[in-house]
């Protein structure tokens, strides 16, 4: 395919995203997203499975260091991913094509400078971190072996997602979800070859997941670059490699505000990881097992998501602000709905989900997890809301107010969770806290959106020197 052909795609993307019906041009650009994103459940579900055949202790750890995978995910897939998505495509619906190509290229540099900061971080408190967690003896031990392998390839992680995210940027949403499908196959199949040891390759154990995880997101990175340096995209990204304080500023700007809101995600989940500790190894277990399916639900979130992002930047590029706020509101109403019906099935047939990991349907790990399942999934409907208008606000450049509505799940969690210990409650006590919270995020979040002020961002028309 020629750059002229490629270029006419995207311009025909563009224009969709500009004057097509929002609904049907949302559901188009959503549908690849939503399939490569439900793909990465094979992940879950494979490392899940692959770590019950290890036994308990390997499963309580994939609970221990699962929130980190999400945090690594969330932060370059979400926060600066979704900034990097919006930055685009917002210099392309202002007809910027030069600037959109030199973001994507700084996009890069900071996605390489910020695996760098994460590994370096915890490889040096990850055993501070993983005790405060609750980890101890043999959990621990494999927790830091883990980690020792997962860190120092985070930087895989952190280029696969900014590399997608720049794609979406441009409106082209099947060719991040081919990576992710493939990119989730690899590791699937990978880490229970590494973890199991699987014809004539060792057993690592819990370390080999981590090593069949970075595999997959390894070989798609390669490729993506590649297919960058081709003109894969239509418009050069490695032409001008000089960096420019402004660019960086335009990705930095909303990344370093967004990342509060996965950052809070997890320290919501770690908080609860803490309080379930006390509860024991099979609670811990238990509740890793359903507080993975939450998991699950922002990937599918994603995928609308992502393409509100692509949508609301690029007309807020172009100056159409009123459309850009029916795109989110249209987005949220078909992640809430759709992960709402997922939610309530989860609730009323847990083992839809548990049956795939445990066949002791009466043993302590099974009954933590229907606990988290029964009383949390009826409420993920208001998570995917809070997520999705998340999503959109980056394509605004407006995130401010959404990210304090995390900050408000978190203080929730931690305040109900510190009674609920303090007077001796119950497991089930603690899965109610983590709905409320799950609620007001969902409700704050609409309020933030709906009293917000978007506009245009006319700066993107100025090219960067």
């Amino acid at each position: 395919m020629t750059r002229t052909d490629t270029n006419a795609k995207r311009l025909r993307r563009a224009e969709a995203m500009l004057s097509g019906p929002v609904t049907g041009t949302l559901a188009r650009l959503a549908a690849p997203n939503v399939i490569g994103m439900v793909a990465t459940v094979l992940v879950s579900v494979a490392e899940a499975t692959w770590a019950a055949r290890l036994g308990v202790e390997a499963l309580a750890t994939v609970a221990l260091v699962f929130p980190f995978v999400m945090l690594t995910q969330t932060l370059a897939g979400g926060a600066f991913g979704g900034s990097t998505s919006a930055a685009v495509a917002r210099a392309l619906g202002a007809g910027d094509e030069t600037r959109a190509g030199r973001i994507a290229f700084h996009a890069l540099m900071i996605a390489v400078a910020a695996g760098a900061v994460l590994a370096a971080v915890f490889l040096t408190f990850g055993a501070a971190i993983f005790t405060v967690l609750g980890g101890h003896g043999e959990i621990l031990g494999h927790a830091l072996a883990w980690g020792a392998v997962f860190f120092p390839g985070a930087v895989f992680v952190w280029l696969s997602q900014i590399s997608a995210s720049v794609m979406r940027g441009t409106g082209n949403m099947l060719l991040p979800s081919l990576s992710l499908v493939a990119m989730s196959v690899i590791s699937a199949v990978c880490s229970g070859a590494f973890a199991l040891g699987w014809g004539p390759l060792p057993a690592l154990g819990v370390p080999g997941l981590a090593l069949g995880f970075l595999a997959g997101h390894g070989v798609v990175t390669v490729l993506i670059l590649i297919w960058f340096a081709a003109g894969g995209l239509g418009f050069p990204v490695f032409a001008d490699m000089r960096p420019a304080r402004a660019l960086f500023g335009a990705i930095l700007r909303v990344a370093l505000v967004a990342a509060l809101s996965p950052v809070q995600t997890i320290l919501t989940t770690l908080v609860v990881t803490g309080f379930v500790a006390r509860f024991g190894a099979e609670a811990l277990a238990g509740y890793g097992l359903g507080a993975r399916l939450e998991f699950l639900m922002i990937p599918i979130t994603f995928g609308f998501g992502t393409a509100a992002t692509a949508m609301v930047g690029t007309n807020i590029g172009a100056g159409n602000v009123a459309r850009a706020r029916t795109v989110a509101w249209t987005a949220a109403g078909m992640a809430a709905a759709s992960v709402a019906a997922f939610g309530a099935a989860v609730a009323v047939w847990p083992d839809l989900w548990l049956g795939l990991f445990l066949e002791d349907t009466a043993g302590p790990v099974h009954a933590a997890a229907e606990g988290y399942l029964r009383i949390v999934t009826p409420f993920y409907g208001f998570l995917a809301l809070g997520l999705a208008l998340y999503f959109a606000s980056q394509g605004a450049g407006r995130v401010f107010w959404p990210v304090m509505a995390a900050s408000a799940r978190l203080a929730i969690v931690v305040a109900g969770g510190i009674a609920v210990v303090a007077f001796g409650g119950t497991l089930g006590a603690l899965y109610a806290v983590i709905a409320l919270a799950m609620v007001a995020y969902g409700l704050l979040t609409a309020l933030a959106v709906l009293r917000g002020r978007w506009r245009a961002d006319s700066p993107v028309a100025t090219p960067a020197r």
